[in-house]
């Protein structure tokens, strides 16, 4: 079978959120992964996927699975950073390719092979989820209204209907985002702070108060390489976090859990991250469980000579049907969208992109809408 899409990491939340929405909307997906049993229900309930195995250490033997794919599309799912070796296999593969984004030293590498990708006629887009991906797209929007910028702050915040602890996105990420120093950019330079030395609280429409801090993710980059030409000066990203979930990823990096170093145990090495991810795997949602999200991107500057302010919001809530997921829909599907405009022509353009700079906003909200997912343009719902 020829597939209409391929999707890396597929047995992860992401990449069975993604590869769901495609296969509801009757496209075919090629499903790669390491842990097959994980999907065996999709597999079963779906009749044009298949799985296959795949390492992403091995940039060869990715490449050779996407060639025989019979796809020109793949969505890379992949936990963990290993973005700029699923890239390699997807140019030497000559398919197009979206990843859900990467830390700052490899998406600066991904830009730079911008003219490699054009040379060959493909297209990658990297940071195709919630933040990055729905945050750079509603400050597309929102940057189109003003003359000059001056300071960009984007970030999310999230609740739940219960105070019990359920896995957000991926812990080696959310472990990642707690400790590494976060990149800013003050009056045009960049800067770093330590997360847990910025916490403070404030509010979020729908959330409520929550503890907020300086995380480590590529928006301060891209933001400032499409908008610097509007004289953007001050860029930062933030998490926030509801207290439960931040108090308990505080006690697991405490006592050592998100440390890679590996220790010995009985005689084996085990890096306490990768147990602690493997432990988590096996968390079940409490019954009636239920999150929602916003996404919101504030924006500073000047039109026509006066002051301007615009605040995006998009609010997610937990689907029905897509509980298992809770708010995690805001990243698998966005990333689906995004590739069916890529398949479908919506987007044409070839090279590297991040959302910011390539995804046309009002269809792509559209498509949001469709999965209640409400975008807001100072607190006007506009789509």
């Amino acid at each position: 079978m020829a597939f209409d899409f391929v999707v890396l990491g597929a047995t992860g939340m992401q990449g069975k959120i993604v590869s769901r929405d495609l296969l509801e909307k009757g496209y075919s997906v090629l499903m790669c992964g390491r842990d097959k049993g994980r999907i065996e229900k999709i597999l079963k309930k779906y009749k044009k996927t298949e799985f296959e195995y795949f390492n992403a250490e091995n940039v060869e033997e990715m490449a050779e699975i996407l060639k025989n794919s019979g796809s020109d599309i793949v969505i890379n799912c992949v936990e963990g950073d290993w973005n700029l070796n699923i890239l390699n296999a997807c140019v030497m593969a000559e398919v197009h390719s979206i990843d859900l984004g990467s830390e700052l030293w490899m998406t600066k590498k991904q830009f730079k092979m911008d003219k490699q990708l054009k040379e060959k006629n493909l297209l990658h887009i990297t940071g195709a989820g919630s933040v990055p991906g729905i945050g750079n797209v509603m400050l597309k929007y929102a940057a189109e209204k003003f003359d000059k910028l001056d300071t960009i702050e984007v970030g999310f915040a999230w609740s739940s209907n219960m105070k019990e602890f359920v896995v957000p996105f991926s812990i080696e990420s959310i472990m990642w985002e707690f400790t590494q120093p976060a990149p800013f950019i003050n009056k045009c330079k960049f800067m770093t702070k330590t997360p847990m030395h910025t916490v403070s609280n404030e509010y979020y429409k729908e959330i409520g108060k929550e503890e907020t801090f300086f995380v480590v993710h590529p928006e301060p980059y891209t933001f400032y390489k499409y908008f610097k030409h509007q004289g953007v000066k001050n860029i930062r990203f933030y998490a926030g976090f509801p207290h439960h979930s931040f108090e308990k990823i505080k006690t697991l990096i405490e006592l050592g859990f998100s440390s890679y170093k590996e220790i010995d145990f009985q005689g084996m090495k085990i890096a306490p991250a990768e147990f602690l991810t493997a432990v988590l795997k096996q968390l079940k949602m409490p019954e009636g469980y239920k999150e929602k999200e916003n996404l919101w991107v504030d924006v500073y500057g000047t039109k026509n000579g006066k002051k301007k302010k615009i605040l995006m919001e998009c609010l997610v809530p937990t689907l029905k049907g897509w509980e298992d997921a809770g708010c995690n829909v805001d990243t698998g599907l966005p990333a689906s969208i995004m590739a069916q405009m890529i398949k479908d022509g919506t987007i044409k353009e070839r090279g590297c992109f991040a959302p910011e700079g390539i995804v046309p906003p009002e269809p792509f909200f559209a498509e949001l809408r469709k999965k209640k997912m409400k975008v807001f343009n100072n607190g006007k719902i506009i789509n």
